[in-house]
């Protein structure tokens, strides 16, 4: 009697568009031979808007209340690149005061989004606890940002020249108690997680990346540091006042899973760090370039008068953008963000490229899970840390 024939042909398997464990709409095509992984291939744009179109056609200002849909988890980040750009193409000072406000409200916004993959990483990976305490610390976030800007997530709050308003009374003490609140918080989360024997079986050496395979992969952020890498944007281009605080760049030299969460953990240490040194240094003085609310002198000759100069409440409809090109970047918690912004002379810009940290990042993934294990998918894609906002834009 002859036993049962063995197949040995592939698997092809759809993880997603909405797999419970992918973070937004991303689908995955693997090929599997029992449960390896042969190969796979992501598709995007099931959340592409045409951001960079609708960019095109609206004034900077107008446009302010878009960008925040990029990375819907660091959305001070999204603003910031946006009004860093023309304030580089127009040459325009932020007053000290603005600028210390903009790395308080970064650095929370780094913090937020930081805990917003721990959470689901944790639990791609079997852990559900974490879960539920990365939204106690996120809520004491948000409830900072809501005091502030008066919203929890698309707060719409910079501007070109500075910020749309100062800080509440009270605010700089109770995001002190924050602060310390929360260095206790990490450090329950170190010794809930990190030494944790099972946590530390999923991700030890799984999804290995190497220095100069990450630089070839054009990686940043916390993907490139884990590799080894010691590259920050913070210090390599000196943007708003990060030069006046002390502060390490978080790197580790193991290149896998584990060396990315543990980046990801002593950057929010960092973080509150930052935001300590801000907060207690933080400067008076005005918190908004008012130059930049005037009026360009038009024909009519009534608007000239000085009544009328100073009156718009945001930066002026008529702000144009100068003729030139120009690339701008901020260090977002995802990797590296930037504008590429060219000015025709006019209020809308003429290109408006955007470089989304996670749709870099992600294009490692069908290297990385190759030859992997199907379970371990989830862990690679849960520590490169993607919004899918931004991959499709």
């Amino acid at each position: 009697m002859t036993g049962p024939a063995t197949r040995k042909d592939l698997m092809i398997v759809n993880m997603g568009p909405h797999h419970p464990s992918m973070h937004g709409v991303l689908r995955l095509i693997v090929t599997l031979d029992g449960e390896d992984v042969i190969d796979c291939e992501p598709i995007l744009g099931y959340l592409h808007r045409g951001m960079e179109k609708i960019a095109e056609n609206r004034t900077i200002i107008q446009y302010l209340p878009y960008v925040t849909r990029w990375d819907y988890l660091a959305t001070m980040f999204t603003e910031a690149i946006t009004v860093n750009a023309p304030e580089q193409l127009g040459n325009i000072q932020v007053p000290k005061r603005a600028s210390y406000i903009r790395v308080i409200m970064l650095e929370l916004s780094r913090i937020a989004s930081h805990l917003l993959w721990l959470g689901p990483f944790m639990a791609d990976i079997g852990a559900q606890t974490p879960f539920f305490y990365i939204f106690r610390e996120r809520e004491l976030i948000y409830d900072l940002f809501e005091a502030a800007t008066g919203m929890r997530m698309m707060h719409n709050f910079f501007r070109i020249g500075g910020i749309a308003a100062d800080l509440p009374h009270g605010w700089i003490d109770k995001c002190l108690d924050f602060c310390d609140y929360f260095l206790t918080g990490i450090a329950e989360y170190q010794k809930l997680i990190t030494r944790n024997p099972i946590f530390l079986e999923r991700v030890e050496g799984v999804g290995i990346i190497g220095g100069e395979e990450a630089i070839n992969w054009g990686l940043s952020g916390p993907m490139l540091r884990a590799s080894g890498i010691q590259w920050d944007l913070r210090k390599v281009d000196h943007y708003e006042c990060y030069d006046e605080f002390d502060w390490e760049v978080q790197w580790q030299n193991e290149g896998d899973s584990l060396a990315r969460y543990l980046v990801r953990i002593s950057e929010m240490t960092e973080s509150i760090k930052i935001i300590q040194q801000a907060l207690e240094g933080i400067p008076g003085g005005p918190y908004e370039n008012l130059e930049i609310r005037r009026f360009d002198r038009v024909k009519d000759t009534v608007w000239n008068e000085f009544d009328y100069r100073f009156i718009s409440k945001k930066p002026s409809p008529t702000f144009e953008l100068s003729k030139q090109e120009l690339y701008a970047r901020v260090e977002a918690p995802k990797g590296e963000l930037g504008i590429f912004l060219i000015g025709d002379k006019g209020v809308f810009p003429w290109r408006y490229k955007i470089r989304p940290p996670g749709f870099i990042n992600l294009q490692i993934l069908p290297q990385l899970v190759k030859r992997m294990k199907l379970a371990d998918i989830m862990t690679i894609l849960g520590s490169i840390d993607i919004i899918m906002g931004e991959v499709d834009r």
